[in-house]
């Protein structure tokens, strides 16, 4: 592992560690929609909220999505954040627990439902069946979505977000400068955003 995937996974910026009260000011602005100040939280925060995710989850695609919705949260919930109850990392990390766990619950649910449908021997009761559809409806618009991005944005989200690599890992795949890269991320989550019809 290089010296930058290190520092990514370790949740360290590229340009050293950030001050609390910088974090602070920047969810702040992040709260007024700044995209500038959310583009420096996700940097520095997104490596901690995966890895707090994926020890919780273990699954590594689980991770990737929860931890995205995790990012997503922080965006649109940064009016919440209280400096007075706790660090930026705290309440990201609340966050980012409370997402896996809450995803941990619903999987034991789902294979509880399995299990007594199967002890029942009558196929799957309606609530799951109406569960799959919803699943299923909720991917294929996220899939919609996607579509709707640049080339570039769609393969950067998708690097990043499904395969787990950092900004400058996609910038070399990509064969396209950090900043541009950066840039086509910020621009496709925002734009993803609002496809979803995500409310503020």
């Amino acid at each position: 592992m290089n010296e930058d995937s290190a520092r990514h996974l370790a949740g360290v910026p590229e340009g050293g560690a950030l001050p609390q009260e910088d974090l602070v000011g920047l969810l702040h602005r992040v709260a007024r929609g700044d995209e500038r100040a959310y583009e420096k939280v996700y940097d520095r925060m997104s490596p901690s909220v995966y890895g707090l995710v994926r020890r919780i989850l273990r699954d590594p695609a689980q991770s990737e999505e929860v931890a995205q919705e995790v990012m997503v949260e922080v965006w649109r919930s940064a009016c919440r954040y209280d400096e007075h109850r706790g660090s930026p990392q705290a309440w990201t990390m609340t966050l980012a627990h409370r997402r896996a766990v809450d995803r941990v619950r619903s999987d034991q649910a789902g294979r509880d439902r399995e299990a007594r449908a199967a002890a029942v021997g009558d196929g799957p009761p309606y609530d799951e069946v109406e569960e799959q559809a919803t699943g299923r409806l909720e991917r294929e618009r996220v899939r919609r979505c996607l579509e709707t991005l640049t080339e570039l944005q769609r393969q950067a989200v998708r690097l990043a977000y499904y395969g787990g690599y950092t900004y400058r890992e996609v910038a070399k795949l990509l064969s396209s400068p950090l900043g541009t890269v950066k840039t086509r991320m910020r621009d496709g989550l925002i734009r993803l955003r609002d496809c979803l019809g995500v409310e503020w």
